[in-house]
């Protein structure tokens, strides 16, 4: 047994868990309650470690620096290499738990008990940070537990206060589906926490080495599950208000309150500074009195790089044409996320530097700095990659690029925003036009449902075609054309002028062609406009403006 964490268990315990991650990966994957085939918390765990590892064993034989320890050094090591390679909403939080880790004991003598205890708690401050808006029910449930746990056992003996911390994990992995529905309803735990708990089980081994025996978590049940809903914030709030700011702890902590009082979706995130007094933090919130917002930074430090986004009541007029963007000048570049040679294609003719889908935060710091402008705005695509390109935006902050994330979910609302830059605005205002762009965009996907789920819809099954607007579940059909016109009929019936189809690599020939032949004849005011995007897993996307 260890009675401190040393440099090499550290490196060990990062290749035992990646070990454990590829071993569970498809379990992982599968515990997606989204009867759609993009699950891939397992996959993005994995890719999210891998890189970790690789950070760590490119730097085997670098010193730490005078001011950290060796297990210091090889724990942030580990946690810059996580957050570099950090896929997806799972990745960006494990990647600020291991931060957290290494921040707390990369300056410690020694790796003991209640250091690992005090690490825990703000692993688990640092997961939370991470999130807009924070659920129970998922890892940050699962790892405030463990440092619950860690901390009750008020020990400084190593393996009692790891096997405490990996045995709570457990605990609570088993009680996500008590505190949420959906989960419940489908009988699984949660991704996330099931992938962190196979970590600490790995510490576990590590320290002691004794490999924890748990059971399996419980195999999904027959009867169908439910769809999880996708996290918004409230249309009670009419603005975006975004700054960095320089302040010190204890005046973000009054501005939190501040803000709280004000809006909803608010996020602050710090950068790690172990100087409080230098430390630059991220601030997000929805309000409806931007200038009280302001002035809370104000009085906190010094905000800067503000961003007013305003969420339009009432959409734009729609654009004409989405081919004659202004080519990005002025310092100014724009990185988009897509998967398909067609969609790609399309944002490469817009002046769009194109990622290919699901980036991990290295990859699309690259593709920022690979532009060369000083001013750079990032379309992620995918409510998932978000988080990996907020976390982008900070990287390269730090570099001295200026970049706004443009909330985009689907490639139809990148098109939208592309349509509307124009280099001769102020950045800040050209960002605030794409987002409105976007916004006004309504997006749908068709696909065929990859398992069982109860829906809002309805029932479905393996092989049903699946038409989702916004993100929830419409329309369930048989017949993949059917379906794809349905939806467009339903969504013109709120009005629009017009209509974007990005035809999937697995689409049949001349899928667009007909849907674009029946808008005509039934919405013979409207404009169809459809590309080969190439897209997996979705025959068709669709944008209505």
């Amino acid at each position: 047994m260890l009675d401190t964490l040393d440099a090499a268990a550290v490196r060990r315990w990062c290749a035992g868990g990646l070990a454990a991650l590829r071993r569970h990966q498809g379990e992982i994957d599968d515990l997606n309650v989204y009867p759609v085939p993009d699950g891939d918390t397992g996959t993005n765990l994995v890719l999210t470690l891998t890189s970790a590892q690789q950070a760590l064993a490119m730097d085997l034989a670098t010193l730490p620096d005078g001011g950290s320890t060796a297990h210091g050094h090889a724990l942030r090591l580990m946690a810059r290499g996580a957050l570099l390679g950090a896929r997806g909403n799972s990745g960006v939080i494990l990647s600020q738990i291991l931060r957290g880790l290494a921040d707390t004991l990369a300056a410690a003598p020694a790796v003991r008990g209640r250091q690992l205890a005090a690490a825990l708690g703000d692993a688990t401050a640092a997961a939370y940070s991470a999130v807009a808006q924070p659920v129970e029910g998922t890892v940050l449930s699962v790892v405030a537990a463990a440092a619950r746990a860690a901390g009750s056992a008020d020990s400084d003996d190593l393996p009692t206060v790891a096997r405490a911390a990996a045995g709570a994990a457990a605990e609570a992995l088993a009680r996500t589906p008590e505190q949420l529905p959906a989960l419940a309803r489908a009988g699984v735990v949660d991704a996330g926490g099931r992938g962190l708990c196979l970590l600490l089980d790995a510490l576990v081994e590590v320290v002691t080495g004794e490999s924890p025996r748990r059971p399996a978590p419980a195999p999904r049940p027959v009867r169908p599950p439910a769809t999880a809903a996708r996290e918004t914030g409230s249309a009670d709030y009419a603005y975006e208000v975004q700054f960095l700011l320089d302040a010190d702890a204890d005046a973000v902590a009054r501005m939190r309150q501040t803000l709280a009082g004000l809006g909803d979706s608010l996020v602050v995130v710090g950068d790690g500074a172990t100087d409080a007094a230098s430390a630059t933090w991220n601030v997000h919130v929805h309000v409806n009195d931007v200038g009280a917002a302001v002035e809370a930074g104000v009085e906190a430090g010094r905000p800067h790089r503000i961003s007013v986004t305003r969420f339009a009541d009432q959409p734009p007029a729609a654009v004409a044409a989405h081919g004659t963007a202004a080519p990005a000048g002025d310092g100014r570049a724009a990185v988009v996320v897509a998967s398909g040679a067609g969609i790609a294609e399309l944002f490469t003719g817009e002046g769009a530097t194109v990622v290919p889908g699901n980036p991990s935060t290295g990859e699309l710091l690259d593709a920022i700095r690979a532009t060369a402008a000083a001013r750079v705005v990032v379309l992620p695509n995918d409510p998932n990659t978000q988080a990996v390109a907020n976390a982008a935006a900070r990287e390269a902050h730090a570099l001295g690029v200026r970049v706004s994330v443009v909330p985009t979910r689907s490639p139809v609302q990148a098109l939208a925003a592309l349509a509307v830059r124009d280099p001769q605005r102020r950045f800040a205002d050209d960002v605030i036009a794409m987002a409105e762009a976007a916004g006004a965009c309504r997006y749908a996907e068709v696909c065929w449902a990859s398992r069982e789920a109860l829906t809002v819809a309805g029932p479905c099954r393996p092989g049903d075609v699946l038409a989702l607007v916004e993100g929830e579940v419409h329309l369930i059909g048989a017949d993949l054309a059917d379906t794809c016109t349905a939806v467009v009929d339903r969504m013109l019936g709120g009005g629009g002028e017009l209509v974007t189809l990005l035809s999937g690599a697995d689409a049949p020939e001349g899928l667009a062609d007909a849907v674009a032949e029946h808008v005509a004849r039934r919405w013979p005011f409207v404009e169809v406009q459809a590309y080969a995007g190439g897209q997996p897993h979705y025959p068709l996307l669709v944008g209505v403006e």
